[in-house]
């Protein structure tokens, strides 16, 4: 089975941002600019490193923690959904929405009633 490229993450879906990451660790850590957060925008995910001394590797170690977080999966599985159904998720639930699948219930005396 060929895998197919269904979308991509770029730059400009980003934003990177520097700071010192501070704490033990000597001068390395409180002059320099090392710690790393990133933000995909899209999803909120959140991906941040400062245990590593170069700005580089906490780069990199803070895009994996991005892709790893829940929330970036979550958007992931999404996104997919949507792509290859080509349907929204909000499309999907108005057309589930029948009445054969709504059940409304009451309750009446302790007890749940269907109304």
């Amino acid at each position: 089975m060929k895998k197919e490229l269904l979308y991509s993450i770029g730059k400009k879906d980003l934003e990177v941002q520097t700071f010192r990451a501070g704490g033990p660790g000597g001068q390395n850590q409180n002059k320099r600019n090392s710690g790393v957060r990133i933000i995909h925008r899209d999803s909120g995910a959140v991906g941040e490193a400062r245990d590593q001394r170069t700005q580089l590797q906490n780069k990199k170690n803070a895009l994996k923690r991005l892709v790893d977080s829940v929330k970036f999966k979550t958007w992931n599985a999404r996104m997919c959904h949507e792509i290859i159904s080509g349907e929204t998720t909000e499309e999907l639930v108005d057309k589930l929405m029948t009445d054969e699948n709504i059940k409304v219930e009451k309750k009446e005396n302790g007890k749940w009633v269907e109304m």
